[in-house]
């Protein structure tokens, strides 16, 4: 019988490149120049950081969701300089449920370069592994080609829209909603 895992310590994570490591306080400035990037913020539900206040407050929650057991984020850094580059992680969870959302985001300098494909891909092993998941869902504004095409890529499927969903840049966003059962995963690593 399978047991849902509920996490004391946080997880590390580590890929051929990245190393996916708990943000502390002293990740604040790199967390800060990455959210206070308006093409970071576009489609991130929010507007962007003006102080590194925000990015400290946002370390705080990060904590207090992972204690809670409700979320999971991780710093994604660089092995080869230690350089934090983004953020990755589980929203939402609910682990009596089975369930989570994942988001990202990544400085703009490592777009394109197969860093979120290589997070993401382990943090999913990880969520069907360790945790037990059953389900991962994603919210993706539809303009976020970028993303749409990467989760796709992943094996995420597109469950359908969310009119006004999310209130950004005063008005209301649509969002895709898409997610990615554990059985479909399990057949795309065989």
């Amino acid at each position: 019988m399978e047991r849902e895992c509920k996490p004391l310590n946080f997880p590390i994570l580590s890929t051929k490149r990245l190393k996916l490591i708990e943000l502390t306080h002293k990740h604040v400035d790199s967390v800060f120049e990455i959210l206070s990037l308006e093409e970071v913020m576009k489609y991130y539900g929010t507007d962007p950081f003006t102080l590194p206040a925000e990015a400290s407050r946002l370390i705080d929650l990060f904590h207090k969701n992972f204690i809670e057991q409700r979320g999971i984020r991780w710093g994604i850094k660089l092995k080869e300089n230690q350089r934090i580059i983004g953020t990755l992680g589980l929203n939402s969870m609910q682990l009596k449920n089975k369930r989570a959302e994942i988001g990202y985001e990544l400085h703009p300098a490592y777009w394109r370069k197969g860093f979120a494909l290589e997070a993401i891909t382990e943090v999913l092993n990880f969520s069907f592994q360790k945790l037990i998941l059953y389900r991962i869902g994603a919210l993706v504004y539809p303009e976020n080609e970028a993303s749409l095409q990467l989760l796709q890529k992943i094996g995420f499927t597109l469950d359908g829209l969310l009119r006004g969903y999310i209130w950004q840049n005063s008005k209301p966003n649509d969002t895709y909603v898409l997610s990615l059962l554990k059985p479909e995963w399990e057949r795309s690593q065989k």
